[in-house]
């Protein structure tokens, strides 16, 4: 928002009215200042607030020993003794201000609830920090980007359990926030090699697919190959003759033909390099990233929206959560220890092959709708 010149001040119209729970916070802190002794019965600590001054004065409250009741009604030794201290934290904080709380609280004996609107709204907050850790990871490359997006969903799960023990259930409990279309796959010029060569791979040595069931043909970034690799994959499974060829007339069946015209199919199926389970991991690896990104997403959204009660927000993480966890079985059965049915190569750039060339391949037609 720009600076206002002197002459004409601020417009009262364009600054956003005070969300609900931070009038639960003054709510909160007034009572407090009315009765300390009430601090005993809130199990609340000042990261709960979402207001850094509201959580200085909670932070004074909890450092100092509440006065004696006989005491506390003749004078207002307690608020000046608060005030000094919450000072420390937040210097702009004004003596005026603690009277103001102490005025705007309504029923001193609501405490109690104006505490567990402020813990809602803190778990509301934390689970939005943890989706956006969720996606941020999906997203920079790190050594083991499979890891680290495991271990935020992981995280992400213990904090819903958290949740779910926390606050009770009640009908209606799945959120009815509209959720964002899923992110655009990462269809570059990197993910188009690896799924092409495995695509040469798998036609090249179709028995691969049999112990490759852990990927899907909705895997793949672009999904004109996961259509492909489907074809490959039946012709596989029915026991029939996998070649160039054939998967050219089953492509045709699928209804691929001319959306991918005849040659380019050949083309694509035509020079197979490394291990098709090699290639195989590389692409349910996107996929794997590509679902936390949706998962931290979704919940993200679910966090932003306030109509949300934390059991609904617990619920409707969890069902997106699980769509994640479908990926992660499918990963821990690819990446798990080689066995001997699986084919041993002499070095694992044998295994992988060669790197993706430095050129731009050439763009393959996508079928138009």
């Amino acid at each position: 928002m720009p600076e206002p010149t002197p002459d004409e001040g601020f417009d009262l119209d364009t600054v956003p009215p005070d969300p609900p729970v931070h009038h639960a916070e003054q709510a909160l802190l007034g009572a407090l200042l009315l009765d300390p002794h009430r601090l005993k019965t809130i199990a609340l600590t000042p990261e709960h607030f979402a207001s850094p001054a509201h959580a200085a004065v909670l932070a004074a409250m909890t450092d100092l020993t509440p006065p004696a009741p006989a005491v506390h009604t003749k004078e207002p030794a307690w608020i000046m003794a608060v005030h000094t201290r919450a000072r420390e934290r937040a210097p702009g904080l004004l003596p005026a201000y603690l009277h103001t709380l102490v005025s705007l609280c309504p029923v001193p004996e609501h405490a109690p609830a104006y505490a567990r609107m402020i813990r809602a709204d803190h778990a509301r907050r934390t689970l939005h920090a943890q989706a956006e850790h969720l996606v941020q990871a999906a997203t920079d490359p790190t050594p083991d980007p499979a890891a680290t997006v495991l271990a935020r969903a992981d995280a992400l799960a213990v904090f819903l359990d958290e949740l779910a023990g926390r606050f009770p259930p009640h009908p209606g409990s799945l959120p009815r926030t509209p959720l964002p279309p899923p992110p655009e796959r990462d269809g570059g010029d990197e993910a188009a090699y690896e799924e092409r060569v495995l695509l040469a791979c798998a036609v090249a040595r179709p028995k691969a697919l049999s112990r490759m069931r852990w990927l899907h043909a909705d895997d793949f970034a672009i999904p004109l190959y996961g259509r492909l690799f489907r074809c490959v994959a039946q012709l596989a499974h029915r026991g029939d003759a996998v070649d160039p060829v054939t998967v050219l007339w089953e492509a045709q069946h699928h209804g691929l033909v001319p959306a991918l015209p005849s040659r380019e199919v050949l083309d694509l199926v035509a020079t197979p390099d490394g291990a098709a389970e090699h290639w195989g991991e590389r692409v349910l690896l996107r996929s794997l990233l590509h679902q936390a990104r949706t998962a931290g997403l979704r919940i993200r959204t679910y966090a932003e929206d306030p109509a949300n009660t934390p059991y609904q927000l617990v619920t409707g993480s969890r069902r997106t959560l699980a769509d994640l966890s479908a990926v992660r079985a499918r990963w821990h059965h690819a990446t798990r220890p080689a066995t001997a049915a699986r084919p041993t190569l002499k070095s694992a750039a044998a295994r992988a092959g060669p790197r993706p060339p430095r050129t731009k391949p050439a763009t393959t037609a996508r079928p138009t709708r």
